[in-house]
């Protein structure tokens, strides 16, 4: 029987700028007995990425465009929380309701932008998506090895909606350590027909699955098992 394991990371402290969230999360995990081993995967949620990276603006240092107040009075927002948004995208897809649908500088096509005004350090702060999420991973995963001496691999989400479907999941911003995509094709399908067309995104997969216990925690350990464990990387 195939199995995976999913264990949520408690007591994982407010992040702040400058914080060290490689020591944080590993004080986190050890505190909780969960141990970490070989084949691991720690998925975490963007915003502690963000925060731990300065990655957040202060709206009392953003001066809004004509666009953005003009965006703002048609769907009574905020034109500084406006002003970043169009700042962190390349194009706005579409505006409906009061959401405005861009696409990123890295290429997602989101609402707002990524930007977020929850759970952020005081009212005037918004956080905004890591520059480099892949990077982010690696990072973090290479410093884990080096303290652990073990391989590990890395995802960091953001919850996304979906284009003609209610609800938000979550989507793999960066993965490191191991392969996110699983490419079928030139394999068979269960009644021997050749696959020509089958990726299995299995970073987005993941981030789904941790994001069902994301509610109380922002990080959660996918524990590696004998019929599951990804191939592992070095690449991001």
């Amino acid at each position: 029987m195939s199995t995976i394991a999913l264990i949520p990371i408690p007591d994982i402290p407010q992040i702040q700028p400058g914080d060290d969230l490689v020591s944080i999360l590993l004080d986190a995990i050890d505190r909780s007995k969960v141990g970490l081993k070989d084949g691991d995967i720690l998925v975490m949620c963007q915003k502690i990425v963000s925060k731990a990276e300065g990655a957040v603006v202060d709206l009392k240092t953003v001066e809004p465009s004509d666009f953005a107040h003009q965006i703002a009075d048609q769907w009574e927002k905020d034109p500084r929380i406006v002003e970043v948004v169009l700042r962190e995208s390349n194009r706005i897809v579409m505006m409906k309701n009061g959401v405005v649908i861009t696409e990123t500088k890295r290429g997602w096509v989101c609402a707002n932008s990524g930007v977020d005004a929850s759970n952020t350090l005081a009212d005037d702060i918004v956080i905004v998506l890591p520059e480099d999420p892949d990077k982010s991973a690696k990072d973090m995963r290479i410093a884990i090895q080096e303290r652990r001496n073990i391989s590990i691999g890395i995802v960091i989400t953001d919850t996304f909606g979906r284009p003609w479907r209610d609800g938000l999941v979550e989507f793999a911003l960066g993965v490191s350590g191991f392969e996110g995509l699983l490419d079928l094709r030139g394999g068979e399908d269960l009644q021997g027909r050749e696959l020509s067309h089958t990726v299995i995104s299995v970073a987005d997969e993941l981030a789904c699955a941790a994001g069902l216990l994301m509610e109380k925690s922002a990080a959660v350990l996918c524990a590696a098992t004998n019929t599951f464990r990804p191939r592992a990387t070095d690449r991001s």
